[in-house]
């Protein structure tokens, strides 16, 4: 057996997991069932958000650890899904590791939606959302040009890699400013219903409900560094939103 493969096949297989929005707990089991799969029963994994610290005992008593950093996540049920299974697989019928590192690049590569349908459904959540929230249909069709506009920015702010926090806090002014700005030319808009639609788009749904289940499971610092993201995401949010509208009156008065 090949430990310093194993180790780091299995750690590159709790990256994909975490790197995709995985729960801290279902990436530690899953790594652990990996090593009894292999037949390393002394497998201690500790992952957090932004690390994974792995060290297993080879039978001769020699330690191996790795530590993987993960410097950007994002949320992919699919790939979460295909890592899942592709865990079971493996604990199923322990493959060669060359077959492992194939499926592995098999789900890494898998496509995603195009930009087009991507800023499609983030014109069409704010638009719901709007209408949800009380507005009329005339508020609802501005919110989705807020969405739209949300989604371009995002999407050409991390091709140059740019802090979250920054791309956050541009995306909603955008989004306010446009409703704001549009509520000039038809005083019978909603301005609060419009800018609250378009931002669900922002709001770290997931990142909120993953921290709370971390904590419920005893990652207790886990829990802890996703609830700070997610203060940090909505900061930036309530930032970015505050600038257009105090720009707003100090522009127009109103």
């Amino acid at each position: 057996m090949n430990y310093d493969e194993l180790i780091t096949i299995t750690t590159d297989v709790g990256c994909l997991l975490l790197t995709n929005g995985a729960e801290i707990y279902r990436v530690e089991e899953s790594m652990q069932r990996i090593f009894c799969a292999y037949g390393v029963k002394n497998g201690e994994v500790f992952a957090i958000p932004t690390c994974i610290n792995v060290t297993i005992t080879t039978p001769d008593g020699r330690p191996v650890t790795i530590i993987k950093r993960i410097p950007t996540r994002g949320t992919n049920l699919d790939k979460v899904e295909r890592g899942n299974d592709l865990c079971r697989r493996i604990c199923r019928s322990t493959p060669e590791f060359k077959a492992i590192r194939r499926e592995l690049a098999v789900i890494e590569h898998r496509p995603v939606y195009g930009l087009g349908f991507q800023i499609l459904a983030f014109a069409l959540v704010a638009f719901a959302f709007t209408l949800f929230y009380g507005g009329s249909f005339a508020d609802g069709v501005c919110a989705l040009f807020c969405g739209a506009a949300i989604k371009v920015i995002c999407h050409n702010m991390n091709r140059f890699h740019a802090n979250s926090f920054f791309v956050n806090i541009i995306a909603s002014f955008a989004a306010a400013a446009i409703a704001l700005i549009a509520a000039q030319f038809n005083i019978t808009l909603s301005t609060d219903k419009i800018i609250i639609g378009a931002l669900m788009n922002l709001v770290p749904g997931i990142a909120i409900t993953s921290f709370m289940r971390d904590i419920i499971a005893g990652d207790l610092m886990a829990g802890i560094i996703r609830l700070t993201e997610s203060v940090l995401v909505a900061t930036a949010i309530a930032i970015g939103a505050g600038i257009a509208l105090t720009m707003t009156r100090m522009i127009w008065g109103v």
